[in-house]
């Protein structure tokens, strides 16, 4: 495990706006390791032990399925957090995807 990859990943997921979600691929690509997604994935299931707290639930796939809904305890609780930020979520799929889609190349 690398932590100053995971600590870039996390710096990241902290400035996504409520309200908006991005995905693995982006946080890659936005730490210039745009084939590492995989490695944001594996740094998202570690989300919970870092010291300051990580939106981890607004980090979904490239096509907005919520994925890491297993790494929630209970798994619903990924998409009820979302719907309390306005994001709709319907058979675990974000809807409206590229409307709240939150591109760190962009945005940051």
């Amino acid at each position: 495990m690398d932590d100053s990859f995971y600590d870039q990943v996390y710096e990241v997921v902290r400035l996504i706006p409520k309200g908006r979600v991005t995905s693995y691929g982006a946080i890659a690509k936005a730490l210039g390791a745009a084939k590492s997604s995989r490695m944001v994935g594996h740094a998202m299931a570690f989300a919970g032990t870092s010291k300051t707290k990580v939106p981890a639930h607004r980090v979904v796939n490239s096509s907005g399925l919520l994925t890491g809904k297993f790494h929630f305890s209970p798994p619903s609780l990924m998409q009820e957090l979302l719907e309390k930020e306005g994001v709709r979520v319907e058979k675990d799929k974000v809807k409206d995807f590229k409307k709240v889609f939150w591109d760190p190349l962009i945005e940051i």
